[in-house]
């Protein structure tokens, strides 16, 4: 069997999507689809399309929305490398970017002059978005010169805001009611000083100095601390209400990263940053690796958290931050406005993307039931 695709590039991830006409509308029908496609029991992910990295490794089903004031709803799936899984609990804003761009260049949504606005919704969280999409002289553009940290690739400017964005897995902007919370990952180890923030995602963020850490790791120095923060995400579930009694904590949410305070450091590209260049270091986990950069429902977190003035960011930052936080990933800074802020809970929460379409294709999808069978 084979199926329509489009392969894009949102930010630093690219995901395949789906036009919901063309893929099963039963969720575990279009699990086996996508783990099929991606070769998802295959570890490199060799006979499919998945790219073998949890930023590679991405799917959303896209169609248009019934809702009034939403253009198209999407229903994202983070595919598991390996696994023959599929994680259906969370967003990806990166592929969002790339979702805006697709709705219009699919005529989804109509061109409206030099800046096409498309509201989405993801069909997992319930979360919504706004992508501005630069269409400028009235036409969807191929190529671009927007880029961002973590690609030196330019593509077509996208402005991504997560509107309303707190409490939209919990309720609540802080789950705990705190800013600030003390985790025991055991009966003997210290407790380690964490802000719980659902903005965007739910999120457990790490104060890096006290944990002994910088807050500036690097990728490998990451990738040797992934048991011990899984361990912080698995504590932290149960406390931020995302676990039922009796259910096994998974890897997806609440994400999980070290903040610390600006320090001087170099990107996974080469490039030297200033301590002055940024107002906080963030190194997240994306699934159970280090992510190269930043994904933007965390980015979105980080920068709710940073209004707050008791949280690990604000402890950080030195003191609550206003509009603008600019967070230091791996892959270079990342600029985050909260606008419309209420009460310390801000409304809209903007990042600046790039998105490309790369391809159009058909994807041969083996029959597991066939392979079974010969």
């Amino acid at each position: 069997m084979h199926t329509p695709a489009t392969l894009v590039r949102g930010g630093t991830s690219k995901c395949w999507l789906f036009s919901q006409v063309d893929v099963p509308v039963d969720r575990s029908e279009l699990e086996k689809l996508l783990v099929a496609a991606y070769g998802s029991t295959d570890p490199v992910e060799l006979d499919g399309v998945g790219g073998a990295t949890p930023t590679t490794s991405k799917a959303a089903v896209v169609g248009a929305s019934p809702e009034p004031g939403v253009d198209v709803d999407y229903l994202f799936g983070q595919v598991g490398i390996g696994t023959g899984t599929v994680e259906w609990t969370s967003n990806c804003g990166n592929c969002a970017t790339g979702i805006a761009l697709y709705a219009v260049a699919k005529g989804l949504v109509p061109i409206t002059g030099d800046r096409t606005r498309v509201v989405m919704r993801n069909s997992n969280t319930g979360a919504l978005l706004e992508g501005v999409v630069d269409t400028t002289g009235g036409r969807v553009h191929e190529f671009g010169d927007q880029t961002v940290p973590g690609t030196r690739a330019g593509g077509v400017a996208v402005g991504l805001t997560f509107l309303h964005p707190a409490g939209g897995t919990t309720g609540s902007l802080l789950p705990t009611g705190r800013a600030v919370d003390e985790l025991r990952l055991g009966p003997a180890a210290r407790p380690q000083r964490v802000s719980m923030v659902d903005a965007g995602a739910p999120v457990v963020l790490v104060d890096a100095l006290d944990a002994d850490r910088t807050g500036a790791e690097t990728l490998d120095q990451m990738r040797a601390d992934v048991p011990w923060l899984r361990a912080v995400r698995h504590t932290a579930a149960p406390l931020m209400g995302l676990l039922r009694p009796g259910e096994t904590p998974g890897d997806a949410v609440p994400k999980v990263g070290l903040i610390g305070p600006p320090v001087p450091y170099t990107t996974t590209l080469g490039e030297p940053i200033a301590a002055g260049d940024y107002d906080v270091s963030v190194r997240m986990l994306t699934m159970n690796a280090p992510h190269p950069a930043i994904g933007l429902t965390s980015a979105v977190a980080v920068a709710a958290a940073g209004l707050l003035e008791e949280s690990v960011v604000s402890r950080a930052a030195a003191g609550p931050r206003g509009e603008w936080l600019r967070l230091g990933t791996p892959a270079g800074v990342v600029a985050v406005c909260c606008s419309d802020i209420h009460q310390g809970v801000p409304e809209r929460v903007t990042v600046q993307r790039a998105a490309r379409l790369l391809a159009d294709a058909r994807i041969y999808v083996p029959d597991p039931g066939a392979r079974k069978a010969s």
